[in-house]
């Protein structure tokens, strides 16, 4: 039976997770639906725009997503180190760009005076905000629910526009996160709507390629930061440069009418990921049906099933995938 989130969060064991969601109904979220004749590709740019919207609200940053025709991929890090950096009027005003608040945060967040027997109620509301605002499960209900109002207002229908939950998978390394964003950088190669990653429209590698070119990082996604992990702990601790050439090679090599192969700085980056080349392939073409749980190594996967009492079992044979030769 489904989890309840709070038992598949575990900031202790890491901020990473991937998240995606998909429609239920035959129409398509975005792109042509055979069945009806209709075009819904202008629906990805509600996405990627409502997306961007709530990266500037939450203390939750987007590495990479990938909008397709029926599901959305999303590899999102929580930062609760910002979360709790924010003064109390900050989280107010965080939380009134989606949500009214009640009168009270709204006179506090106008810097009006509130009164004693006040402040314990308002305290208890921050409180809740500011843990909303780090929460994954509130990002994506701010996401899924207002995408599915549109749709159906445009559809002149009622019921679920999505399926039950979105799912979401602990990253539990580096490897597991690299690997992840490159699976969803990838898909519109893999389902043959793009040829390379600067072709795949509404997709975090081509506006990753768009900046590059300017020598520039898209503000709204997570940097890439290199070494300077020290200098700059919130972002990936991989030259953006490495991961850009990773995908393309990897790209080049899932499309079967082009000639690739993995490049020596490729094969530098896979070995410092510890992960064998044809694992690497194994992995960013079957991702998403090799793992249906948490990902990362098996110390890693330990720590975590430990930490949220799961049995480590469910998913230590999948996660072999990454280093077994």
């Amino acid at each position: 039976m489904p989890r309840p989130r709070r038992t598949q969060i575990s900031v202790e064991d890491t901020s990473y997770y991937h998240c995606c969601s998909r429609v239920v109904r035959r129409a398509f979220l975005c792109g042509d639906d055979a069945y009806s004749g209709k075009n819904y590709d202008h629906r990805r740019a509600w996405v990627e725009l409502l997306l961007f919207e709530l990266e500037a609200v939450f203390a939750i940053d987007v590495a990479a997503f990938a909008v397709m025709s029926n599901h959305l991929h999303v590899v999102l890090r929580v930062d609760i180190d910002s979360a709790n950096r924010w003064t109390d009027r900050e989280v107010l005003e965080q939380w009134h760009k989606l949500f009214k608040g009640d009168e009270l945060t709204q006179k506090f967040a106008k810097g009006e005076l509130v009164e004693a027997h006040e402040v314990h109620r308002l305290k208890h509301s921050i409180a809740i905000y500011r843990s909303r605002l780090c929460d994954i499960s509130w990002f994506m209900r701010c996401l899924n629910e207002p995408i599915a109002r549109q749709a159906n207002q445009e559809d002149n229908c009622t019921g679920r526009f999505w399926e039950g939950r979105f799912k979401s998978q602990a990253l539990l390394d580096e490897a597991a996160v690299l690997t992840c964003m490159a699976y969803v950088d990838l898909n519109p190669i893999r389902a043959q709507l793009a040829d390379t990653p600067e072709q795949s429209d509404h997709t975090s590698i081509q506006l990753r390629i768009r900046a590059a070119l300017k020598g520039e990082q898209p503000e709204n996604l997570l940097p890439f930061i290199g070494n300077e992990r020290d200098n700059q702990p919130n972002g990936i601790a991989f030259l953006l440069s490495d991961y850009l050439e990773l995908v393309d090679d990897t790209g080049r090599i899932i499309r079967s009418d082009k000639r690739g192969a993995i490049s020596i700085n490729s094969a530098k980056l896979l070995a410092r990921l510890n992960i064998p080349h044809d694992n690497w392939l194994k992995l960013t073409t079957e991702f998403g049906k090799l793992f249906h749980g948490p990902v990362g190594t098996l110390q890693a996967l330990t720590d975590y099933c430990e930490h949220l009492e799961k049995r480590r079992r469910h998913f230590a044979a999948s996660c072999q995938h990454f280093h077994s030769n």
